[in-house]
């Protein structure tokens, strides 16, 4: 079984992504979607935690990712960094959505060294929008160097890849969206009549709901 193959099977069967269109489920920014995923829910799961940090290590090594620390985006993915900073034996920070308006101020948590490499754990990628404006906290905050971003899910939207070709990221990640609703649907998880209708909502995710009536 490829690797994501596996991370898919794992995440459908623990129900951190789900499947439906009648009705969609309703994103915060008022997107209508087909999909719903909350991979915080893998946290609880050993075997399945396991693979996920196995996957990262596997694609680590075989692309060879340089770096000095693992950043973490605050608060979905601060699990999983902690868990493959500890299992790598390599200093590990996060990053705040934005800084704080107390204390020191600080959007990074952690220690940094000026031109430390840092290699960015994601739990999910949508937009790209919150992965990029991290990235560019490490770079400006810490004067640190950000070119590769590690998740577990991509929805493979249009959006999110010219954000990171912008940013100058290369994005790696142990699963996509094709390759979760492929195998939803190889489990009956997905109607066959309703397959292309999901399919379709990564290529416009904004206007999807309107086109199909939801």
């Amino acid at each position: 079984m490829s690797l994501a193959k596996e991370i898919s099977a794992n995440l459908l069967k623990r129900e951190a992504v789900k499947v439906k269109i009648d009705p969609p489920f309703s994103w915060v920014s008022g997107i209508k979607s087909p999909v719903y995923c909350d991979n915080r829910k893998m946290i609880a799961f050993p075997e399945e935690r396991k693979a996920v940090v196995e996957g990262f290590k596997k694609i680590i090594e075989e692309k060879g990712l340089e770096f000095d620390v693992i950043g973490g985006t605050a608060t979905a993915a601060i699990p999983w960094a902690a868990f493959l900073a500890y299992d790598l034996g390599v200093p590990m920070i996060y990053i705040r959505p934005e800084k704080k308006e107390h204390g020191a101020g600080k959007q990074i948590e952690g220690h940094l060294e000026s031109g430390q490499k840092v290699l960015i754990v994601e739990d999910l990628i949508s937009t790209g929008g919150s992965s990029v404006k991290a990235a560019e906290a490490v770079r400006e905050e810490g004067g640190c160097t950000v070119d590769e971003i590690l998740a577990i899910v991509t929805w493979e939207m249009p959006k999110a890849i010219d954000r990171f070709e912008e940013a100058k990221i290369e994005l790696h990640t142990l699963t996509d969206y094709t390759n979760i609703i492929g195998l939803a649907a190889e489990q009956g998880l997905i109607p066959e009549d309703q397959l292309e209708t999901v399919l379709e909502f990564k290529q416009d995710p904004p206007a999807w709901g309107e086109k199909h009536g939801f």
